[in-house]
């Protein structure tokens, strides 16, 4: 037992963060002192009236010095410096933004002066009484209780040390409303991630789905000029893959560019399916948007959901034709994409541990996409017994702004 316990007693002590925790107390013992020495002195005066005028003196001007916005960023800095917070995020290093913050910065100072004086008043006793007590007639008795004493003031700075963290993080910690406001920023750039690897799933996929069936399309033909047009196609689809990867490391390097990148919309639409038809797969299209345009969140949603049924029509039932149906009613947008079912979609459809793509993270991301505009989407396969995958979507046009 005291083997383990003996280390457990010291580690604080021999620990650099206890000094320099130390270090931090006596500079506001030293602003004490020198306050003390200014006004009101020592001179012909009772130690309870020196005490009461100089605390007077120091929580006026430390209210002072507080009102300053860049005092409170001074104060912060320091506190990460010399107190050691496990996280320095727990101690802000911001001005002050409102006049809680400025009251907070107040109470600190005044509470670190305060903590910082008494620690520096029992140092300087403990000193003086030590020395007087060694150097007398009972010093060698005396000398005995030194490592008691050591120790005890050991444990006097820790505990102050400690004390001084706690009411830095209390009160140059960032206020409710900023830690409110940094956990929407955390939401919000997950939420980009999110988007950003939507992005990369939808394009990256479509392209890699279209290249493959064109590469295996003209393996097997072996016409020249369904090659030759195979390869245009690859080669087409390939540029257009490179060209949404750099929009998207734009966007992650959060450049100025990034926010005037545009992303495709419903407009572009028209070579997608060109794209698919080219992959060998009819596409019958009918758009209609006549109530007016669509707002930009809902035109890119609306083409990356498009992009991601197309491209599951072509991976799951290649050669199939596909049917798209886009159309504005009732203050909704509707998109429905639906292909002839193959062999092994059938089975799958009928068994989803076969392989189903209800599963799939592409499906995910469109229910995703449409449960954050406020919509619905359903996939699955049709209960009208007409052999189809139908991809059902609805966006409202009111949350599309």
């Amino acid at each position: 037992m005291t083997k383990i316990a003996v280390p457990r007693i010291l580690a604080p002590l021999l620990a650099g963060a206890t000094y320099a925790r130390l270090l931090h107390l006596l500079v506001g013992w030293i602003f004490m002192g020198v306050i003390l020495l200014i006004y009101p002195g020592t001179y012909g005066l009772t130690v309870p009236r020196i005490v009461a005028e100089a605390a007077a003196t120091d929580c006026v001007l430390l209210v002072l010095v507080a009102l300053i916005p860049a005092a409170r960023r001074a104060e912060g800095v320091q506190a990460r410096l010399l107190l050691v917070p496990d996280c320095e995020a727990d101690i802000a290093d911001d001005p002050s933004g409102s006049w809680a913050d400025r009251w907070r910065t107040a109470l600190w100072l005044v509470g670190r002066v305060a903590l910082g004086s008494a620690v520096g008043m029992a140092t300087v006793l403990g000193l003086a009484n030590g020395a007087d007590l060694l150097t007398g007639p009972q010093g060698p008795r005396y000398l005995l209780l030194l490592p008691v004493a050591l120790l005890g003031y050991g444990w006097l700075v820790v505990g102050a040390g400690r004390l001084q963290l706690a009411m830095a993080v209390r009160l140059l910690g960032p206020s409710p409303a900023e830690r409110l406001a940094e956990a929407e920023l955390r939401a919000e750039r997950l939420l980009e991630r999110n988007r950003l690897a939507r992005e990369l799933h939808d394009s990256i996929g479509h392209a890699l789905t279209v290249t493959v069936l064109q590469a295996g399309a003209a393996r097997e033909v072996g016409d020249a000029a369904f090659v030759a047009k195979a390869l245009e196609v690859i080669e087409e689809t390939g540029r257009q893959a490179m060209e949404d990867l750099e929009r998207t490391l734009v966007l992650l390097r959060e450049s100025p560019e990034g926010a005037a990148t545009e992303h495709p919309g419903v407009d572009q639409l028209p070579a997608l399916f060109d794209t698919a038809r080219a992959a060998g797969s009819p596409v019958e299209a009918l758009v209609d948007l006549s109530e007016g345009k669509l707002p930009g969140v809902l035109s890119r949603e609306s083409y990356r959901i498009v992009q991601e049924g197309v491209t599951n029509a072509l991976k799951y039932a290649p050669g199939e034709p596909v049917s798209i149906r886009i159309a504005v009613r009732g203050g909704q947008l509707e998109l429905r994409c639906a292909n002839a079912m193959s062999a092994a979609g059938g089975v799958a459809a009928r068994n989803p541990a076969a392989g189903a793509r209800k599963g799939g993270k592409g499906l995910r991301g469109i229910r995703e996409r449409a449960t954050l505009l406020g919509g619905e989407a359903t996939a699955g396969a049709s209960q009208d017994g007409s052999g189809e995958w139908v991809l059902h979507v609805r966006l409202p046009l009111r949350l599309g702004s």
